[in-house]
């Protein structure tokens, strides 16, 4: 995998994506960003209340993303990215990224996000968020990964590093 090429490591609330990007990051030698911090203020307050948010809002964050990937080229990237249409946003900005789907199984999410605290998405957004969610297919760039919530996070990430060093040459 070419060192420029971004990795946008996505999933629903409570996957990881956070803790994910950040040890592939290190790993990889590379910078990382997640993009919860890019999302503006009306947003972070619409989902501290308990409101998910439409597409409407998503676009200018998504945006955001994009432009941050175009001024970092081969950082690793936490952003959801829960559907296609957002996906190929982030594309337009970011034609090499890579995708890499947390796969975690809804009893695990749904213990990681009562065990957790966070900024502004409280546990109740789950259901939004599974809803939202079009996994990756097959003709996008990128791949899922099954979470088995025994497992270590150096273990996963190991596993992620192999399977980007498995992805088809640009």
């Amino acid at each position: 995998m070419p060192v420029e090429t971004t990795v946008i490591v996505m999933g629903v609330s409570g996957s990881g994506k956070s803790a994910v990007g950040s040890a592939l990051a290190a790993r990889l030698g590379r910078p990382f960003l997640d993009a919860d911090h890019l999302h503006p203020e009306a947003n972070v307050a619409k989902m501290a209340q308990g409101h998910p948010l439409d597409d409407d809002d998503r676009w200018p964050w998504l945006d955001a993303v994009g432009a941050a990937a175009i001024a970092g080229p081969g950082t690793v990237i936490a952003c959801s990215a829960l559907r296609r249409s957002y996906r190929e946003r982030l594309l337009i900005a970011a034609p090499d990224a890579v995708f890499v789907e947390l796969d975690v199984p809804r009893a695990e999410l749904e213990r990681r996000l009562r065990e957790r605290s966070h900024e502004f998405m409280p546990p109740s957004l789950l259901d939004s968020q599974l809803a939202t969610l079009e996994s990756l297919e097959v003709d996008e760039p990128g791949f899922a990964v099954a979470v088995d919530p025994a497992e270590e996070l150096a273990e996963l990430v190991a596993r992620i590093e192999t399977g980007l060093g498995q992805r088809p040459k640009a």
